[in-house]
C-alpha cells in the first residue's frame, strides 16, 4: 500500500466509469487473481468442508494413532489418533473468523479515529492523535499475553476483540494522513458550504473517494490478525475450547511431533497459516497495482 498517495485518493469521477476499469484490470492482475483465488479455496474448505465431507470431530481420538496420509486419514492422525485434516478444515474456519473479527474492529476504530482526526483537525487532532502514539507504542503482544493469561476462558471472540483494540494505531494514521488531502478539495469544500454536517461529509464526500486505500487497509489488519492470533495459540494463549491453526502447532509441538517425526502434524496448519497470509499480502500488492494506474502492467 505504497502508492495509494497520489492516484487511488482522488476528486470524484464518474462511478461507473472507475469501477468498470478498476474490474477491467483486476481481473488481468495475475497476483490479485493469485491470492484472492488461495484465499477463497481455504475459506470455502473452511465454511463447507464440515457441511459436505465426512469428517470425524476434531478433537474425537481415534484407534490408529500416529498414522501416516493416506485414503481413511489425508493428512493422517495425531498421538492420540486424531484425525488432522478434521483438525486443519475446522481450524481455518477458527483461523479466518479471528481474522476478520480482529481486522474487523480495528478497521472500524482506525477509521473513527483517523477520519475524526483528519477533518477536524486542531485540539481534536492533538488528542486523537496522542491517543494513537499512546496505543502505538503500548507492547501489543506482551499486553496480550497478560491479559489472556489472567482469563480463566478464552474464546475466539474475546481474542479477536482483543487485537482488534491494540492493533488500529497504524492505520489510523495512514487515514489520517489521507483525510488531511481530501479535506481541502472542491467537492469537500462544496458539501461544507451546502451545510452538511461533519458525519454527513466524511461518510458520504471523503470515505467513498478512499474505499480503495481503506479496502487495502482492511486486508493488512486481517492478515495481522491472524499472525498475532496463531501466536498467541502456539505459546498455550488461545481459545480454552475448539481447534485453530495456531493451536493445531501448539498441540503438535507439546507432543513432540517434530522429534516423533510426525511431519504431517505440524506441517499443513504451518502451511495453511503461510498461505493465508501470504496469498493476503500478495492479493494487496494486485490491488495496488489495479488502483494505481502508475503500477499497472501494460
Amino acid at each position: 500500500m505504497t502508492a495509494l498517495t497520489e492516484t487511488s485518493v482522488r476528486e470524484a469521477a464518474p462511478g461507473g466509469g472507475v469501477r468498470r476499469e478498476a474490474l477491467y484490470f483486476a481481473v488481468r492482475n495475475g497476483k490479485l487473481v493469485a491470492g484472492f483465488g488461495i484465499v477463497a479455496v481455504l475459506l470455502l474448505l473452511g465454511l463447507a468442508g464440515p457441511l459436505v465431507l465426512d469428517l470425524a470431530e476434531p478433537g474425537a481420538y481415534g484407534t490408529r494413532p500416529m498414522a501416516p496420509p493416506s485414503a481413511e486419514h489425508w493428512f493422517g492422525t495425531t498421538t492420540f489418533g486424531q484425525d488432522v485434516f478434521a483438525q486443519f478444515v475446522y481450524g481455518l474456519r477458527t483461523t479466518f473468523a479471528v481474522g476478520a473479527l480482529g481486522g474487523g474492529i480495528a478497521a472500524v476504530i482506525a477509521m473513527l479515529v483517523g477520519f475524526t482526526a483528519g477533518y477536524r483537525g486542531g485540539l481534536v487532532d492533538e488528542v486523537l492523535t496522542m491517543l494513537t502514539n499512546i496505543v502505538l507504542v503500548i507492547p501489543t503482544l506482551a499486553v496480550l499475553l497478560i491479559i489472556n493469561a489472567y482469563l480463566g476462558i478464552r474464546s475466539v471472540a474475546v481474542q479477536g476483540l482483543f487485537i482488534g483494540l491494540t492493533s488500529w494505531p497504524w492505520a489510523a494514521r495512514a487515514i489520517r494522513a489521507q483525510t488531511f488531502s481530501l479535506r481541502t478539495r472542491d467537492f469537500v469544500a462544496l458539501a461544507r458550504l451546502s451545510g452538511a454536517s461533519t458525519p454527513k461529509i466524511i461518510f458520504r464526500e471523503v470515505a467513498p473517494n478512499m474505499s480503495s486505500y481503506l479496502f487495502m487497509t482492511f486486508i493488512l489488519l486481517f492478515g495481522g490478525s491472524i499472525l498475532i492470533a496463531s501466536s498467541l495459540d502456539f505459546i498455550g494463549l488461545g481459545p480454552t475450547e475448539g481447534i485453530s491453526l495456531g493451536l493445531m502447532l501448539q498441540n503438535a509441538n507439546q507432543w513432540s511431533a517434530m522429534q516423533l517425526g510426525l511431519w504431517w502434524w505440524f506441517l499443513p496448519p504451518g502451511a495453511g497459516i503461510t498461505a493465508i497470509v501470504g496469498a493476503l499480502y500478495v492479493a494487496n500488492v494486485g490491488l495496488d497495482e489495479v488502483f494505481n494506474p502508475k503500477l499497472r502492467e501494460t
